[in-house]
């Protein structure tokens, strides 16, 4: 057996193991941890359509380099700086949407919490669900327009403060009379927070999306375009077809019923957030600008 070994070491003797240890291990997963989540962002987002363009740039000055362009290498050097300043520019919103999420980790939270809410306090209770139910079908039914924001994890100040304080309990009577044709309140998006309706008249940043269907006017481009900024969800009736959409991250489920509503309300319920999926798709309305 000693000697079945000292052959094994002999063979083994040439070979460099390098001497790892747990902080090499853990630094290893750090990483790997770091670059799966970069690549998957630039996957999802735009940056991966702008990815590919500095690709074809960094092509063609490889192809410089081989075959010495030399007027073309002097360009590059000397646009390197505006360069790297363009990328910041070009990335802006992506990576204000990237550090977004990042903030919104839950491991994060864990550790630093900066907001003295419960957890109860801040998730979509079922009162509040049953009231926004009621109203959007009485909208949907009248063909009155409206914008409704719910605040998720994501503080919604920037946008509050565009609109009027009211600061009131959510209720059906309260939002079918704000956004009553011919009233001074209609006009904008409501915006709830904590169960509660806090302001009225908001003004909403518009999705800079060039895949979004023409036929959808601002009231859905504004639900996207919070939904892209935020982990808020809106929902959305049309004044031209009394149609319920809901703008989620980004998304648009558009030609929602009752129940195909609630089970996107639900979502926003933090105990039941990871069970809700996106089963709700296929039980009442259809996914849009993905």
């Amino acid at each position: 057996m000693e000697n079945i070994w000292a052959i094994i070491k002999s063979q083994l003797g040439g070979i460099y193991f390098p001497d790892i240890g747990w902080s090499d291990i853990l630094d290893i997963f750090i990483i790997a941890y770091v670059l799966y989540n970069l690549l998957l962002w630039i996957k999802t987002s735009r940056a991966w359509t702008l990815l590919k363009g500095i690709l074809v740039v960094a092509l063609f000055l490889v192809i410089a380099v081989i075959f010495r362009f030399n007027t073309i290498l002097w360009i590059a050097r000397n646009l390197i700086n505006v360069f790297l300043i363009a990328i910041i520019i070009l990335f802006q919103p992506e990576l204000r949407r990237a550090l977004d999420e990042l903030g919104r980790k839950k491991i994060i939270s864990r550790f630093l919490s900066f907001d003295n809410r419960k957890a109860d306090d801040s998730s979509l209770s079922e009162k509040s669900i049953y009231e926004l139910v009621k109203t959007s079908l009485q909208l949907s039914k009248d063909k009155t327009g409206a914008l409704i924001v719910i605040e998720h994890e994501t503080p919604l100040g920037e946008f509050i403060n565009t609109g009027i304080a009211i600061d009131a309990t959510l209720s059906q009577q309260l939002l079918v009379n704000i956004f009553e044709k011919n009233t001074p309140l209609h006009d904008g998006a409501v915006i709830i927070k904590n169960n509660r309706v806090v302001a009225a008249t908001c003004y909403l940043p518009l999705t800079e999306r060039h895949d979004v269907d023409k036929v959808l006017g601002t009231r859905h481009r504004a639900g996207l375009g919070v939904s892209e900024s935020s982990d808020s969800m809106t929902i959305i009736v049309s004044e031209e077809t009394g149609g319920i959409s809901v703008a989620y991250k980004g998304a648009l489920y558009q030609d929602l019923d009752e129940d195909g509503l609630r089970k996107q309300l639900t979502k926003l319920r933090v105990k039941e957030e990871k069970t809700s999926g996106t089963k709700v798709l296929k039980m009442g309305g259809k996914k849009n600008a993905e």
